[in-house]
């Protein structure tokens, strides 16, 4: 199954007429953590030189027992290095909420303004959580379980999509409490996304907006399962 594509619109405007859409995720080892920008299903993530250098200022939180810290991100070449770790039952979020206002022009007239927002978070277990992302996915506390919310509130009918970097993935609706059930049966690394519009006017760093475009992650690694297939081959970053 292909890629739940996103933001085809968005996409076009942000790089220079490429058609792809774009995702953010976390994704961590034994010693970091580190933001990705690009598509996991198909193995991509953008560099530095290059797409990767379009964030303005990224930011992410650690949230554990001790309540919530935010993290230092380092520019490397394929990622955002982020200064600490998510521990057993913790999670960090993640977004890019200062990306500059997106003008759509037909000639010389802008018809429209718009506003990206890009974001991830990453969970260690499947206990509940408290959702602080504008547009964010959370568990729920049951195992496939999770929650959609646009400004704390659930969000209805929203799609969601899972997949693994082979490029197996399902999608499915949230009910009218925002909820989403997935099986996962593969051992490893999984991404969920889900996407919103809001068309209410706005302002963002003193620029007027006339619509908000929101994508974000959930990524969660599973130790048990059925063996993964194994991811394509590394695709070339834009430049």
């Amino acid at each position: 199954m292909k890629r739940l594509a996103l933001l085809p619109l968005i996409s076009a405007l942000m790089f220079a007429g490429s058609a792809q859409a774009h995702q953010v995720w976390l994704e961590q080892n034994a010693k970091s953590a580190s933001l990705y920008f690009g598509e996991f299903g198909e193995n991509l993530r953008e560099t530095s030189p290059g797409l990767l250098d379009k964030f303005v200022k990224p930011s992410a939180t650690l949230v554990g027992a001790k309540g919530e810290q935010a993290l230092t991100l380092t520019k490397g070449e394929k990622s955002y290095v982020l200064s600490g770790r998510a521990g057993k039952n913790e999670t960090i979020y993640a977004e890019e909420a200062n990306y500059p206002v997106i003008e759509r022009k037909e000639g010389d007239k802008i018809v429209s303004r718009m506003i990206w927002t890009p974001a991830a978070r990453l969970i260690t277990s499947n206990a509940a959580v408290e959702p602080k992302l504008t547009l964010d996915i959370v568990p729920t506390g049951k195992q496939g379980e999770f929650k959609v919310t646009y400004k704390g509130q659930p969000l209805p009918k929203a799609k969601v999509g899972i997949i693994v970097q082979s490029g197996w993935g399902k999608e499915a609706y949230s009910d009218e409490q925002g909820l989403v059930d997935f099986d996962t049966p593969w051992a490893g690394t999984y991404v969920l996304e889900v996407h919103h519009t809001d068309k209410t006017p706005g302002e963002r760093n003193g620029a007027a907006y006339d619509s908000a475009s929101f994508v974000t992650t959930l990524s969660l690694t599973q130790p048990t399962g059925v063996k993964a297939l194994p991811a394509p081959p590394a695709a070339t970053p834009n430049k």
